[in-house]
């Protein structure tokens, strides 16, 4: 509270997240740890603050909110033993469980003859999340969610959780309009060269030194305009930079969904070739993605 300071994973660019029952921090991209500081690393205040909006924390709200009802959380960690996820599902149905809390696994498929409130807590989050895809996403998942509240013929309520109520796709959901959720996205992606009229290739380069990461993939990006102009973007770093100590910059390539897709290849390995010819360069690993998910 003292400092703001956030626990980061010593190999990637991310925070921790506080897993509070097994007492550590736990980066979710390689498994680094540390114990929960009794003290704060970088002032030495002992005014340390969980803050978030994870399941665990929910759970623990809950529970203090309707202290005598049974709450139940399904996500990752209390679904990883055989049987745990089945056995979570047949508990609720059964009425053994009164609240559950969870992760987007809830929504998917389930169908429960007696729920009548399904919640869902900053809904927001879904749709301001660095695809392009997200709104169509967004749009699925409260659709999905919504359908747990009131099955079989019994009227259910869905409260949604946004500080933007006028979002479109917001009003989609609330008026089950998928027609006019599908036209304006077709629009943007039409407007911004997105899938199905133009294919995304992403080119990612990687290397344990953020030097040379730089330097090869500025380079590539400069071979790739040569070859596609206007359709290769500069080398960028993502929205998580550097992942067990290995640095990454990406490419993103927009082609017609018309045009060849064997000559796209073809020129793609082109440059890569012409890349890889520079000795310095030589071993700098490039992945592509076509149509990342």
């Amino acid at each position: 509270k003292e400092c703001g300071h956030v626990p980061h994973c010593a190999n990637c660019d991310v925070s921790l997240t506080l897993h509070k029952k097994q007492g550590l921090m736990i980066c979710h991209y390689c498994g680094y740890t540390q114990p929960i500081p009794q003290t704060c690393p970088n002032c030495h205040s002992s005014l340390i603050n969980d803050i978030g909006l994870g399941t665990e924390k929910i759970e623990e709200e809950v529970m203090k909110l309707f202290p005598t009802a049974i709450v139940a959380r399904m996500d990752l960690d209390t679904t990883r033993s055989k049987n745990a996820y089945k056995r979570i599902i047949d508990d609720f149905s059964d009425h053994k469980i009164d609240i559950l809390i969870g992760t987007q696994m809830v929504s998917k498929g389930l169908s429960f003859d007696d729920v009548s409130l399904v919640a869902v807590l900053n809904a927001d989050n879904l749709l301001n999340a660095a695809d392009f895809r997200a709104h169509e996403r967004a749009f699925q998942l409260l659709e999905q969610v919504s359908g747990r509240a009131g099955r079989m013929h019994k009227q259910g309520e869905v409260i949604l959780q946004t500080r933007n109520p006028d979002n479109p796709i917001i009003r989609f959901v609330e008026r089950h309009d998928y027609i006019s959720m599908y036209e304006t996205q077709l629009n943007e992606r039409l407007l911004f060269h997105y899938p199905p009229f133009y294919r995304v290739i992403l080119l990612s380069v990687k290397h344990r030194d953020a030097h040379m990461a730089n330097r090869a993939s500025n380079m590539l990006a400069r071979l790739l305009q040569q070859i596609f102009g206007k359709r290769s973007s500069d080398a960028i770093p993502p929205i998580i930079p550097r992942v067990q100590n290995v640095f990454i910059r990406q490419i993103i390539l927009k082609i017609e969904s018309t045009a060849s897709a064997s000559k796209a290849k073809q020129l793609i390995q082109s440059a890569i070739t012409q890349l890889h010819n520079i000795p310095e360069f030589k071993n700098v690993p490039i992945t592509i993605d076509v149509d990342p998910m």
